[in-house]
């Protein structure tokens, strides 16, 4: 029996980041998706340590700390739910893409495997993986096969399941981050590049439409830029954070404005050349070039920044928003604006369920 328009389905999304956790519930009636709940808390705000590290090649989560301050969202925002989506940071999964010779589609998936058990860098029984075929390219009047290949470490699986049984969820998935960006940003028969620089890691991701083409991980995040100021100028990170903010990389002639910006000039410079080889690699294998640049993750709003990118690359660049598509109430605009780059894999990870 279809449902009739005015019924509504409710979707949540999990993002549990290194320094802040942010929740999104959204709404799903009559064609339309809404808005309807959000939350973030901020882990210095909260615990004076983040929500999760990385070491010896192992995600660590703060358990406890994370279920207690996804409660303390859900009880601020009053959203009560049996189902969630999580997010699993890129740097805790594996992403590779390699090439099949011709064969036919039933002998694929056994010689994915045989490549899975090569690349992936831990045991297939250590690992959830699972693989998509993303293009295709004519060889000696046959077919070779692209393939995107992803793992997680089942250890990785394992604390999230144990996170989402501790608040009640019943009904719990996980998705790697970019999944849950592509399914926010993508554009039919458009090459786009998300550059996430986050508190962990950046990421640059290239997409053709709903299809993950490349992506790679830089160790250059935003915690170094703060890193970088205070050593530089000799300040706590507190302010070296605040100076961060209210200069960021446009040009002034404040002596002390113009030290922040050379300082983070020097380091973004860094990962533009980066950016810019992933770029290259992604033409030479594609023949194709990036359409648009997205900016998400905490760095989007530094002053100057998407100027900046945007002057090196030559190409239109553009600060998330992935409340475009979206209803909410017209008091939210001006808080949604300055969080928009925040929210992006929340809001992905919601609409999963509407799909």
């Amino acid at each position: 029996m279809t449902p009739p328009l005015f019924f509504q389905k409710t979707s949540v999304g999990i993002d549990i980041g290194t320094s802040e956790i942010k929740v999104v519930q959204l709404s799903s009636a009559g064609g339309k998706i809404r808005l309807e709940n959000y939350g973030l808390i901020s882990a210095k705000a909260f615990y004076q340590r983040p929500f999760r590290t990385f070491e010896k090649n192992t995600l660590l989560l703060s358990t406890e700390d994370i279920i207690q301050a996804i409660k303390a969202i859900f009880e601020e925002a009053k959203i009560k739910t049996k189902s969630a989506y999580f997010s699993i940071p890129d740097f805790a999964s594996f992403f590779i893409t390699f090439e099949l010779p011709p064969m036919t589609q039933q002998e694929i998936p056994y010689a994915v495997e045989a490549e899975a058990r090569r690349h992936i860098p831990l045991p297939l029984s250590e690992v959830v993986w699972d693989w998509q075929l993303i293009g295709k390219k004519p060889f000696m009047d046959k077919t070779k096969f692209r393939i995107l290949l992803v793992s997680v470490p089942k250890e990785v699986v394992n604390q999230y399941n144990a996170i989402a049984k501790s608040l009640g969820i019943e009904h719990s998935a996980l998705e790697s981050e970019i999944f849950s960006l592509i399914r926010v940003f993508s554009e039919e028969n458009k090459v786009i590049s998300i550059i996430d620089i986050g508190a962990r890691t950046t990421s640059c991701s290239i997409i053709e439409g709903k299809v993950l083409k490349i992506s790679r991980s830089f160790d250059l995040s935003e915690d170094e830029f703060v890193v970088a100021i205070s050593k530089s100028l000799g300040v706590d990170r507190e302010k070296a954070e605040e100076l961060k903010k209210k200069y960021g990389l446009v040009p002034t002639h404040i002596p002390e404005g113009e030290l922040v910006r050379e300082i983070l000039a020097s380091l973004i410079n860094s990962l533009l050349r980066d950016i810019e080889q992933t770029f290259l690699t992604f033409q030479n294998t594609e023949g194709k070039s990036v359409e648009k640049i997205i900016l998400t993750g905490g760095m989007a709003n530094l002053p100057g920044l998407l100027q900046y990118l945007q002057e090196y690359f030559k190409i239109k660049t553009e600060i998330a928003n992935p409340f475009k598509r979206i209803y909410f109430r017209a008091v939210l605009e001006d808080a949604l604006k300055e969080l928009n780059p925040l929210f992006p894999i929340a809001v992905g990870l919601a609409l999963r369920a509407f799909e």
